[in-house]
């Protein structure tokens, strides 16, 4: 039943009014749209704290199991919309802004993306927090305060650049500071070691430093629920603020020691690792709020179990987003047996019945592995854990497997002076589970098949989802609003209710109005562009989209060499030109600091861009765009607007992806691999409704396998593709630095140091990727087949919501209680 709180439209504007005079000791009228956004905000979270102490008293009093979702990232986007959307206030909010003469589009634009998170894993996180609080489950998002985010990229001279993101400059209106529960957490140091009268030993640390972990809170509302869980993201203070002694004596570095180790652990999202001092940054950042978590988890359950901890893993379940969090394993070993006193096997029996792990690549070489050294140095005792914890796994597959020291030569967690993290989180949970059927079935077949073996009954399939709340009724909301009208409200907390829609597909007008609303958002983006970027886009022209973060296996190379051939054939066949349909290729992507060949794509899309756009042979039929700072807030734009959906990863490489689920809520048909969740995607919405192209996953295997790939082969055959790829190196696109992209071709041509040429087979699927975005082309050319194509993917994405697949999850891993309010 929804809950929908009393709204006074007078008492509203009378408390913004109030807000602005005591916030900024202004009228409404003198006040500048941040400030107004400040006010709106502070209002808006007045109205959420009644609802937000309630749903953590009902946690104490209905004493239900808590989850603790552990996560590096958490993409949230722009709070104030998506919190009054569910509040189900946000017509009233609008109307009641607009009679003083304020505009709440305006004042959302005012809200900075919170900087805690970069690509799908943060974004899935922050879905998941949503459809927790809609359903009504206990939950904490637990992550880290970042201060300047990853980065905020800035383009220059089309080179990626990285910039700050300081998105707390201005303060965060959302969040409230949590000092009553800071927690210390240490690093470094070396293991004593004592052993009491009844032979028992005790372990502890000396000689370390510390930082004092400060949580901050920021609401998570539910949709109609009355629930609002927290995201509870960490901050780091000096345990001494000031050294005056070390001032005194001109020691100026160490006097502020202390205060400089806080600072760093919370800076930014991702160091670059490329040096010893940044990998150990993200180490300390992983076990500084893991720690801090796991330590006020246990606090607040023995708070509210009389100060005893019986029965923890029958009401706690931590959930760890990938590999980063995947110490919490041994952390919560140290807690117990170190800090309450359990025997190894009673503090053993705990964690894994209230540990899962979910594992989100299927690329060996992104499971962390941390090397011992730095390891044992930066975190001596739980190192320690870790060494006992893999000496009894290894007697375990000694019983299991006699003799087959291969076998443990592959799974133990200590291997070739590196600690294998991802090992370790599996070996300490009850579940583990991919996030796509494809992913899964990879991982249980070939990633783990050892550990799927040993363990079956651990392994699980729950494919991601994404929330219709956050990129169809605030992201698009015409089309949310037709939906509605259409079919009734249902679909915002059922998505599969949204097939009704189905019986719309051969209705023209509905048709015709579904589409209309997508060439209204292609103005929306064209708009965005134009203001951002500086160039025209035809909004009639088809908007082909490829948004997500930038790596070699995600292939945006793909695109733009595709996008290269495109150009040659047009500036060479006038027929060609004749035929084409006007398309607009657009393009959003943060490439890792550290990632050179990335950084390098990004300044080919750009190149390839500054060349097209300029050139008026081409009479308009092709436009190249490269967003800027892609985010959430930008992300909401560009899903509403797409035409086509760039899902082209190499076939087993993409664990699942999510953007592909948003494109698709929005009417936008696949043009992709069978990778991932587009795997799912084409079989609800048949392949006739999808542009799928390349290898299959089974033969990128066999060829990685087989070792027969020769894209050198393909390159002397295809005289086409020959072109564009010389192209790279003549200047076309980089007349004052001809071998600028040499690095791109001889990545495409030549093994290189180990790395075989063309790892992600590129060559070997261009042409079939050619064929099917030809296939595109000429059906956009018939408008109700598109529209019916376009329509059905809507119609269709009932599966990819967030909320089954964390129905799913409670179901059958965290056996989770609804709150009763």
């Amino acid at each position: 039943m929804m809950k929908k709180h009393k709204f006074d439209n007078e008492t509203f504007k009378q408390e913004v009014r109030d807000c602005v005079k005591y916030l900024f000791r202004r009228n409404v009228e003198d006040a500048t749209q941040e400030q107004l956004f400040h006010a709106v905000a502070t209002v808006l979270r007045d109205y959420i704290i009644d609802d937000w102490i309630a749903t953590h008293k009902a946690y104490e009093h209905q004493d239900v199991k808590i989850l603790y979702y552990m996560s590096m990232e958490f993409l949230m986007g722009r709070a104030l919309g998506n919190m009054l959307i569910n509040f189900c206030r946000d017509q009233e909010v609008k109307t009641a802004l607009s009679e003083m003469g304020l505009d709440l589009n305006v004042l959302e634009d005012q809200e900075p993306d919170p900087a805690l998170g970069n690509g799908g894993l943060g974004r899935l996180a922050a879905c998941f927090l949503d459809s927790l609080a809609t359903l009504g489950y206990g939950a904490y998002g637990c992550g880290i305060r970042y201060k300047y985010g990853m980065f905020a990229q800035r383009i220059r001279d089309g080179y990626q650049v990285e910039v700050p993101d300081n998105w707390l400059k201005d303060g965060n209106p959302f969040e409230i500071r949590r000092p009553e529960y800071s927690c210390e957490v240490r690093f470094g140091g070396h293991v004593t070691m004592r052993t009491d009268e009844n032979g028992r030993q005790h372990f502890g640390l000396e000689g370390y430093n510390s930082v004092r972990a400060i949580p901050y809170d920021m609401p998570v509302v539910g949709y109609g629920s009355g629930v609002v869980n927290t995201l509870r993201i960490w901050d780091a203070e000096p345990i001494n603020t000031f050294n005056l002694d070390s001032f005194d004596r001109g020691d100026y570095a160490k006097a502020t020691e202390q205060e400089n180790l806080a600072k760093a652990i919370v800076e930014v999202l991702y160091p670059n690792d490329n040096h010893y001092a940044g990998k150990e940054l993200r180490l300390k950042q992983q076990y500084f709020f893991i720690s801090a978590t796991l330590q006020t988890a246990i606090r607040k359950y023995k708070e509210s179990h009389d100060g005893k901890l019986a029965g923890f893993e029958k009401k706690v379940v931590f959930q760890m987003n990938d590999t980063h969090p995947s110490m919490t394993v041994a952390e919560l070993m140290r807690l117990l047996m170190d800090e309450e006193g359990y025997e190894w096997n009673d503090a053993w029996e705990i964690v894994t019945h209230c540990c899962a792990y979910t594992n989100h690549t299927i690329m060996a070489e992104a499971l962390e592995k941390w090397p011992v050294d730095l390891f044992c140095n930066l975190l001596p005792r739980i190192y320690s854990i870790i060494e006992e914890i893999d000496r009894r796994f290894k007697l375990l597959l000694s019983e299991k497997f006699p003799g087959d020291y291969d076998r443990m030569g592959r799974m133990e967690i200590l291997h070739d002076g590196k600690v294998r993290m991802a090992y370790l989180a599996i070996v300490g949970s009850y579940s583990v589970n991919g996030v796509a059927a494809l992913h899964t079935e990879i991982l249980e077949k070939r990633e783990l098949k050892d550990f799927y073996e040993l363990w079956p009954e651990k392994f699980s399939n729950k494919t991601n989802g994404v929330t219709q709340r956050r990129f169809l009724c605030h992201g698009n909301p015409l089309l949310s609003e037709w939906i509605t009208k259409k079919i009734g409200d249902g679909w915002i907390t059922d998505l599969p209710k949204i097939n009704a829609l189905s019986a719309y597909l051969d209705n023209e007008e509905a048709l015709h109005e579904f589409m209309e609303i997508k060439y209204r958002n292609k103005i929306r983006l064209a708009k965005y562009i134009q203001e951002h970027n500086g160039i025209t886009v035809d909004p009639s022209s088809i908007f082909d989209v490829q948004v997500k973060r930038l790596h070699e296996y995600k292939r945006q190379l793909l695109n733009i060499l595709h996008i290269m051939y495109l150009y040659t054939r047009m500036k060479e066949d006038p027929e060609f030109l004749k035929n084409y349909y006007p398309h607009t290729f657009i393009f959003g992507a943060k490439a890792a600091a550290g990632y050179g060949r990335a950084k390098l794509t990004i300044k080919l899309i750009n190149s390839v861009a500054d060349v097209v756009n300029s050139d008026p042979s081409i009479r308009g039929k092709m436009k190249v765009v490269f967003i800027e700072d892609y985010k959430v807030s930008n992300a909401e734009i560009i899903f509403a607007a797409a035409d086509i959906s760039e899902q082209i990863s190499t076939a087993s490489r993409e664990a699942s992806g999510t953007s592909n689920m948003k494109f698709m809520m929005n009417g936008a048909p696949t043009l992709g691999t069978m990778d991932g969740a587009n795997v799912e995607i084409v079989e609800e919405v048949g392949e006739e409704n999808a542009f799928i192209f390349g290898m299959s996953a089974d033969e990128v295997i066999s060829h990685e396998r087989l070792g027969d790939y020769r894209p050198e082969e393909i390159f002397s055959s295809d005289a086409d593709l020959r072109d564009v790829l010389i192209q790279l190196i003549n200047g076309t696109y980089s007349p004052e630095n001809p071998e600028l992209f040499r690095d791109l071709y001889n990545s495409l041509l030549y093994t290189n140091g180990g790395q075989r040429a063309d790892i992600y087979f590129i060559l070997k699927d261009f042409a079939s990727y050619h064929e099917a975005h030809m296939r595109a082309n000429e059906a956009y050319k018939e408008p109700k087949r598109w529209a019916k194509m376009a329509l059905t993917q809507t119609a269709h994405c009932g599966k990819f919501s967030s909320d089954r697949t964390i129905e799913q999850y409670v179901d059958e891993i965290w056996h989770l209680d609804r709150l009763k309010l």
